[in-house]
């Protein structure tokens, strides 16, 4: 009777974490053709209606200088669009690979590193190839120096903000911290999306292709962390 139990619950474990893998690959997957279909309706124009609009809802009529809003929400906005920068995510990233050293999850931060870096050489590689300029209708609120397509600061907010939240949420026992974390790091990424819009320094399809793409890379890392997981190549979460 007892082996029964143990053979019923392994085959239970087994089907729950194929069911994971299988959701993070579906998901990654339709995230992946939403860039795709997107990236090809900018290159083709069928946007700038939509990014000229929406741009301009988010400026005062009379002055396109001025975004709407007091000028504290301005002032806010560059703070939120920082959470997207360079400086930040790279302390992000750091930091959460510390905390799972001295949780003793060696390959599970070696792992973390190669999924936010590889994800870095992506968005340059894109950005390149797109080749987009930068939105010329307002004036920009920020200073910028890449092209305009995907967003760089939306991609890698979704991607870091989702993968350390998956990772960090993945070692605590309560679902509703899980619930929580994964959360806040979607309000976190979506925050610094908007900021970039209200700025004047990307279009809006530039921030929808940075959310899908970011979305996708982190989904996939998170299904291949967790098929080399159920394969004993990298150390468990608590579930």
């Amino acid at each position: 009777m007892q082996r029964s139990g143990l053979i019923r619950g392994i085959l239970e474990w087994i089907g729950l974490h194929e069911r994971r893998f299988l959701l993070a690959s579906v998901l990654a997957a339709c995230s992946l053709w939403a860039f795709v279909e997107l990236a090809d309706e900018v290159m083709e124009g069928d946007t700038a209606s939509f990014d000229e609009s929406l741009l301009l809802a988010m400026r005062s009529p009379d002055d396109l200088s001025d975004p709407i809003g007091p000028t504290w929400v301005e002032e806010m906005a560059r703070d939120v669009t920082g959470l997207g920068g360079v400086g930040l995510l790279t302390f992000l990233t750091f930091a959460a690979t510390g905390f799972l050293l001295l949780q003793g999850k060696r390959r599970v931060a070696l792992y973390l590193l190669l999924a936010i870096t590889s994800g870095v050489a992506m968005s340059s590689a894109l950005k390149a190839g797109f080749d987009r300029p930068r939105p010329e209708l307002v004036p920009h609120g920020t200073h910028v120096y890449t092209s305009s397509f995907p967003s760089g600061h939306s991609m890698m907010a979704t991607l870091v903000f989702l993968t350390v939240g998956a990772v960090v949420a993945g070692s605590q026992p309560s679902n509703s911290l899980k619930a929580y974390l994964m959360l806040l790091a979607l309000v976190l990424a979506l925050s610094v999306g908007v900021s970039r819009i209200y700025l004047g320094v990307h279009w809006p399809s530039d921030v929808l292709g940075g959310w899908a793409m970011g979305a996708a890379w982190a989904l996939l890392c998170w299904a291949i962390a967790g098929w080399l997981r159920s394969h004993g190549e990298l150390e468990r979460n608590v579930d």
